[in-house]
């Protein structure tokens, strides 16, 4: 797993050199391409063509930076865990709670709320440049240094509470099933997921924007038309105030039976014509009528699984040749808890490709639901561009690979194009019904 890491930051170095970012990347036509009508190959490279190449080149440059950000945060993670261990601070900390209280859950829980917040101080300077520093350089914040900080502090609010009580979780099932504790807390994080997944759109989300049906009559009626159409019993429409944070645009159907909800960003509807806004709902509404949240917490109970799997191996090896000087009892003891967040790290940071291929599948399946729902291939072409104001629109085949989690644009684009291709003499979609 350690090889695999290596690889991905090897291959930051030699990216360049494959995938010039002034380049224009045009797509290649395949041998038997339409000679005849509408041709998607060069449909596509027209679209690409569109995008100003000092934009192109900035865009590159801040997705490709990330790739070296995904290596720093994990030494950074690496680091910070065995400052903790091997400066007896995670020891100290165990035994000062036990001082204060006889009883488990109590330790447990006020040693996981005094190491999210260590953690967090020390990781600091990296949120910082990150989360603010880095999207003001690139153009892609909106915020000041006051509004960010204000909800880089909710954020650590949140997880303080919802982290400690995870932890307090965890370890009862640690302690309590010192022979299978693995696979219990596997199974403890994936219901942690869930309920997150289901509690996140109404009460945590709301934390950091407004949430206000929206205004739009007209607009509010053709989606909730199209969510009727594919099976979604969603009976109003939201409007978030992203822009307070950034110029991305976004969209999304979450939620579960009383917490469903649409939600589109107000970049969205500023930046996007009617037809990019329905290529955008369509594409969302497929996430959840193709059930990839359900999907994606079965293939991530999976990766849990063997992850933990892995941690149980590594973790007593670790405590075997390091625990005496680092003061860790055994798994069960919250002490160890910086090794069992190393372990956790180094597990996730080796597969981050496998997450990537299921992710970036699934983005691929809900697009061409999209389309299907939308009909709107231009539409769906002209988002891909503006989603590649901060996406890499055209990396090699092993680049998307290893570290896109989302099509890159021009395969986007591309699809969007041959189905295009396909319906060429359609009729044009349906006007949207009037308001009511």
């Amino acid at each position: 797993m350690r090889k695999l890491g290596w690889i991905a930051l090897l291959f930051c170095l030699a990216s360049p050199l494959f995938s010039p970012i002034t380049e224009a990347h045009p797509v290649r036509a395949a041998s038997g391409a339409d000679a005849g009508g509408f041709d998607p190959v060069s449909a596509t490279n027209a679209y690409l063509a569109k995008v100003d190449p000092a934009q192109r080149a900035r865009s590159d440059a801040y997705f490709e930076g990330g790739y070296w950000l995904q290596a720093w945060d994990f030494l950074l993670a690496l680091a910070v865990a065995w400052l903790l261990l091997s400066g007896q601070i995670s020891r100290r900390l165990r035994d000062r709670m036990e001082a204060w209280t006889s009883r488990r859950w109590l330790q447990t829980l006020l040693y996981a709320m005094a190491y999210i917040l260590i953690t967090a101080v020390l990781s600091f300077p990296m949120t910082l440049y990150e989360g603010f520093f880095r999207e003001h350089q690139y153009r892609l914040s909106n915020q000041t240094f006051a509004a960010w900080f204000k909800e880089a502090l909710i954020g650590l609010g949140v997880g303080i509470v919802l982290g400690s009580l995870a932890l307090v979780l965890l370890y009862a099932v640690l302690r309590k099933t010192p022979n299978s504790w693995w696979i219990w807390g596997a199974l403890v994080s994936v219901t942690f997921l869930l309920v997150l997944s289901l509690i996140s759109p109404v009460f945590i989300a709301p934390l950091f924007n407004a949430y206000t049906p929206l205004q739009d009559a007209a607009l509010r009626e053709q989606i909730l038309s199209l969510a009727r159409a594919n099976g979604i019993p969603a009976h109003d429409v939201y409007q978030v105030d992203a822009s307070r944070q950034s110029k991305r645009v976004s969209a999304n159907v979450s939620g579960f039976a009383g917490t469903l909800r649409i939600s589109l960003n107000d970049n969205l509807l500023r930046r996007c014509s009617p037809a990019e806004i329905q290529a955008v709902m369509g594409h969302e509404m497929g996430h959840y009528v193709l059930h990839h949240v359900v999907k994606g917490l079965v293939f991530s109970g999976v990766l849990l699984f063997a992850g933990f799997a892995f941690v149980r191996w590594a973790f007593q090896r670790s405590v075997d040749r390091w625990g005496s000087s680092w003061g860790i009892r055994g798994v069960g003891d919250v002490a160890g808890l910086p090794l069992l967040a190393a372990l956790l790290a180094l597990y996730a940071f080796a597969t981050t490709p496998i997450q990537n291929t299921l992710v970036r599948t699934q983005e691929a399946e809900a697009d061409l639901f999209g389309l299907n729902a939308s009909r709107q291939p231009d539409g769906a072409a002209e988002v891909a561009l503006k989603l590649g104001e901060y996406r890499k629109l055209a990396p090699g085949p092993l680049e998307e690979w290893l570290f896109f989690d989302h099509p890159s644009g021009r395969n986007r684009i591309l699809m969007a194009m041959r189905w295009k291709a396909e319906h060429v003499d359609d009729p044009p979609p349906a006007a949207p019904p009037p308001a009511r």
